[in-house]
């Protein structure tokens, strides 16, 4: 009676307790992967987790058990499906058995041989039973050789049975075609092959030899080499063989003399040097191989042979001392031939292993001889002449067809048909050139500049275009780096000098402001508070600026009666332009005032006849207030 492991009762009904704390029922995974492969594994434990304590049956054993009495169980066992079908011409595709063969045939019309042997190869093609016979090509044999026997099943009797493998062997003959081959051999694949299908090979033998091609073979010959040179021995030693050297000819001293590039062939076998050149891509030189065609070069001649008539005779032995040999040619030497001073400066490898073994010479380093090119000069323009944009004449030192400059084309397109109007008057000494006014355009795509005059009627002076579209240089800047006006140079009260004559800008348009307003990191503050001073002169209505017109204007007319008086009599004193620049220098925010200990500071340095009664005068006129002191009107007394 089986006992209960746990409690030690038998293991019966009512004596049996169910384990709470087994939770797990189910039975043990048997299928897994191991890389990438799946794999059964026997179980350990059994359902619950209990171990088991009895060996498992392996799979075949379980097979077997499975197989007792399957019909009883699942029926009547269906076959398994046949093996898949190979053919035999992809079995045996490109395998080949291979056999050494020879043959013996008659020579019934030669007095020296009576028969020759002549040695094939069998090829046995195991896709179709196909059989070829190949006789090696030998060399001035005279006989026709090579493929004896085409592919194909060859009969092996008159019933039509064909060559089978397993007719062929070693030690046997058999007959294709009337001929009686003799097979001595086969190679390593053939031999394994036919012994893993069950076959036994007989010893190899050897191969038999032609008596008569025995015959022929002569011993080798013994030379005895004359106290004298050979040159037998040396064409029969030295053939093709080739010494090659790269050497250059510097001809740069002369007139049109360059570095060249050439290769000297120094022939071992008879002693003569050829010189072949090397040509560059696009060199414009015709494309001759040779500079000098190959033949001996003598390097010292007798002194009768000066007046020898090389051009129409070959130079001999009887009018050279020595020649050039293979010692004269070394690496990193100069060398004169024919005139031409070459110097060598690396070899192939050949040469250099040459020169190891025949003179000892073993370090042949390869010596550089490219040549650093010179800085690039630096391309200076010529001094500017005056005429057209710098620009434009800068083009033509640059090509000789010369093409227009490059255009900022993202600015042209983005401030197309955008400018910017101003009007100006024209600052001259002429009484006429006073009440002229301009007005300037410039334009934001091309940064040019365009003056146009207003016609007025019985002026004595043609309006219409002053200026044509151009840019213009500012003062003082250097002419191989121009300076031109740009928007921010001009606003109220602003001087521009267009070609000697200077302008002031009196006035803007309302494209302007609203281009400031949007572009105000691109102006002084000198500018912008003079627009903001514009504008709050415009923004005074209309009758106070009509009274305050009305209460200035005598005192307009006494102002410009005491300035025609002082110009007249200070007609001499020529420094208004100094002046006024002195003045603007001060004038930070561009009002037209400075103040007065500024003004008599920079009247002193110029000196300004400031103790003058009508000078006084004008200085009373022009003052604004107590601190104060309007230099523009004052300046004006000035000019001639």
């Amino acid at each position: 009676m089986v006992s209960n492991p746990v409690h030690g009762l038998p293991f019966l009904p009512g004596t049996s307790f169910k384990d709470p704390t087994k939770t797990a029922f189910h039975r043990s995974q048997t299928l897994g992967y191991r890389n990438g492969y799946a794999v059964v594994r026997r179980p350990t434990v059994g359902i619950g987790g209990e171990r088991l304590q009895v060996n498992q049956m392996s799979p075949a054993e379980l097979d077997e058990l499975a197989n007792k009495a399957p019909v009883l169980t699942y029926g009547q066992p269906k076959q398994a499906p046949p093996a898949e079908f190979i053919p035999a011409h992809v079995a045996f595709d490109k395998k080949v058995l291979k056999f050494d063969a020879y043959f013996q045939e008659d020579v019934p019309i030669s007095s020296e041989e009576h028969y020759r042997i002549r040695q094939v190869k069998i090829y046995y093609y195991l896709e179709d039973d196909s059989i070829s016979v190949m006789e090696p090509v030998v060399e001035n044999s005279g006989i026709p050789q090579g493929k004896l026997i085409k592919r194909q099943r060859i009969a092996k009797n008159d019933v039509g049975d064909h060559y089978h493998w397993k007719d062929l062997n070693r030690g046997l003959d058999i007959t294709m075609y009337g001929k009686t081959f003799r097979i001595v051999d086969c190679d390593h694949f053939t031999q394994v092959y036919l012994e893993s299908q069950g076959i036994e090979l007989n010893p190899p033998e050897k191969m038999a030899l032609d008596p008569y091609t025995e015959l022929r073979k002569q011993p080798p010959r013994k030379y005895v080499t004359p106290s004298d040179f050979d040159q037998l021995k040396q064409f029969l030693t030295f053939d093709k063989q080739v010494l090659r050297f790269y050497a250059i000819w510097d001809d740069t001293d002369s007139m049109f003399g360059e570095c060249r590039t050439y290769i000297i062939h120094y022939y071992l076998m008879d002693g003569t040097v050829e010189i072949r050149e090397v040509h560059e891509r696009n060199d414009g030189r015709d494309p001759f191989p040779l500079l000098m065609n190959r033949q001996r070069m003598p390097k010292v001649l007798t002194e009768n042979a000066k007046n020898f008539p090389q051009c129409v005779l070959e130079i001999s032995d009887q009018e050279v001392l020595e020649w050039y040999t293979a010692k004269d040619f070394i690496v990193g030497k100069p060398l004169t031939i024919l005139g031409r001073n070459f110097f060598i400066y690396d070899c192939d490898p050949f040469t250099r292993q040459f020169y190891k073994e025949k003179f000892g010479i073993s370090d042949l380093p390869r010596i550089d001889v490219s040549k650093q090119e010179p800085p690039p000069v630096k391309q200076e323009l010529p001094p500017y002449n005056g005429y057209g944009l710098i620009e434009d004449s800068a083009q033509n030192c640059f090509a000789l067809i010369p093409k227009a400059p490059r255009k900022d084309v993202i600015k042209m397109l983005t401030n197309d048909n955008k400018v910017l109007r101003y009007l100006a008057a024209l600052e001259s000494p002429i009484p006429e050139d006073k009440d002229r006014r301009f007005i300037f355009s410039y334009f934001l795509a091309t940064d040019m500049i365009s003056i146009f005059e207003p016609p007025v009627r019985n002026s004595g002076i043609i309006g219409g275009k002053y200026l044509g579209k151009t840019r213009v240089i500012k003062p003082f800047s250097e002419a191989e780096n121009p300076i031109y006006y740009g928007p921010s140079d001009f606003f109220i009260g602003a001087v521009i000098d267009v070609f000697g004559h200077r302008f002031i800008i009196l006035d803007i348009d309302e494209y302007v402001l609203k281009y400031m307003e949007s572009n105000a990191a691109q102006y002084s503050p000198e500018a912008l508070s003079s627009i903001q001073n514009h504008v709050r002169k415009q923004e005074i209505p209309a009758p106070e600026l009509e009274n305050k017109q009305a209460k200035e204007e005598p005192g307009k007319q006494e102002l410009e009666a005491l300035i025609d008086t002082v110009q007249k009599q200070l007609k001499d004193y020529s420094c208004k332009d100094n002046i006024h620049e002195a003045f603007q220098a001060h004038d930070k925010e561009a009002l037209g005032y400075v103040d007065r200990e500024m003004f008599f500071k920079i009247c002193e340095s110029f000196n300004v006849p400031i103790d003058d009664s009508l000078v006084k005068e004008l200085i009373r006129m022009c003052s604004h207030g107590e601190d104060r002191i309007d230099y523009y009107n004052f300046v004006r007394a000035f000019s001639n």
